[in-house]
């Protein structure tokens, strides 16, 4: 179903609550008791866009998957702004491994030294 920014603005309240992110409109009122940031941060965002203040948290990729339970259509575009891209997460960094340090070349070379240097001090006493 699409809805418009008309439509988010009459479900504002705890009896019913719409929020738009990303594009698409989620109805989370059933949700309202179960957020761990406070229905307060959940009704602010209310009847309008919050795609911001969504993305603005950081929320885990188990709060994005559970949305899709919640998603009850699409906001419609007005023109005015880009539709929002869909979120990615950001790709996992791979195993790289470290530079090698040059003092731990060092202690091995001046560890061989000394005992080049023991070797030496037996061998001539």
């Amino acid at each position: 179903m699409i809805y418009t920014t008309a439509d988010l603005t009459k479900h504002n309240t705890k009896e019913s609550l719409f929020l738009a992110m990303h594009g698409k409109v989620y109805d989370v009122t059933e949700f309202l008791d179960e957020h761990p940031g406070g229905e307060e941060v959940m009704l602010d965002e209310a009847g309008h866009d919050a795609t911001d203040a969504f993305d603005d948290i950081g929320h885990s990729d188990e709060a994005r998957e559970l949305m899709a339970k919640y998603c009850i259509g699409e906001l419609e575009s007005d023109g005015s702004e880009p539709k929002p891209k869909p979120y990615r997460a950001p790709p996992k960094p791979k195993n790289v491994p470290a530079p090698a340090d040059s003092s731990s070349k060092i202690q091995y070379v001046l560890a061989l030294a000394v005992v080049a240097g023991c070797v030496v001090w037996k061998v001539l006493m």
